[in-house]
């Protein structure tokens, strides 16, 4: 674990430069941990670190280092892994234009990149770019499939998507360059909802398959 300064008011802890279980955990672990201590304005988690802004005139960094690494020692064996949440998907078609662009880059007919996508098990490393949006590892890397050179300038909501070996879903009508293959008819944020978000760190994620008029 390594901490340094982003700015004059905040820290940035990292548990190295891989994408892992370990880390990951690690990450949860750690926001959790730091949930409601005073001076703590906001965490701002990603795939193996952790973001931490604070106000200076409540805790002075010398302060706060230590207590990050206290916490991070104190919370490294918590189980980030809580639940799993099944996503329904209307795959192909209007509801996933990417479909077969997706299908010819991996060399494997629609048919097979929707049993491989569905098939697989999710981690939700962390949620970002727009509220509720999760970024999902997991990906079979049959599936890996780079941006679009142009992002749209609208994605709909619900829409599930694959941006290089990641696959996430867009919560809310959004700009975004990921493929989209499928959609769902979850809301996956509401503001006015108690969490806001339908997932979070340490979820478990599987899509499943729907007939057309499910969405």
């Amino acid at each position: 674990m390594t901490i340094r300064p982003a700015s004059d008011r905040s820290l940035l802890v990292s548990f190295g430069q891989e994408i892992s279980l370990e880390a990951h955990r690690r990450v949860v672990s750690l926001s959790r941990g730091l949930g409601g201590i005073r001076g703590i304005l906001n965490i701002h988690p990603a795939y193996s670190s952790v973001l931490v802004d604070f106000d200076p005139r409540l805790r002075g960094r010398a302060e706060l280092e230590a207590l990050l690494r206290e916490l991070a020692a104190a919370t490294g064996g918590i189980n980030a892994i809580e639940r799993t949440v099944e996503i329904p998907v209307r795959y192909g078609g209007e509801y996933g234009p990417d479909l077969e662009e997706v299908a010819r880059h991996a060399g494997l007919s629609a048919e097979r990149v929707v049993e491989l996508h569905s098939s697989a098990e999710y981690l939700v490393y962390f949620l970002g770019f727009s509220p509720g949006f999760p970024y999902l590892g997991g990906l079979p890397a049959e599936l890996a499939t780079p941006r679009l050179a142009a992002p749209r300038q609208l994605v709909p909501g619900g829409s599930v998507a694959i941006g290089g070996s990641q696959t996430g879903v867009y919560p809310v009508d959004s700009p975004g360059g990921w493929r989209i293959i499928g959609r769902t008819p979850l809301r996956l944020f509401d503001a006015q909802a108690s969490p806001p978000a339908l997932l979070a760190m340490g979820d478990r994620v599987r899509f499943t398959p729907v007939r057309e008029g499910a969405i």
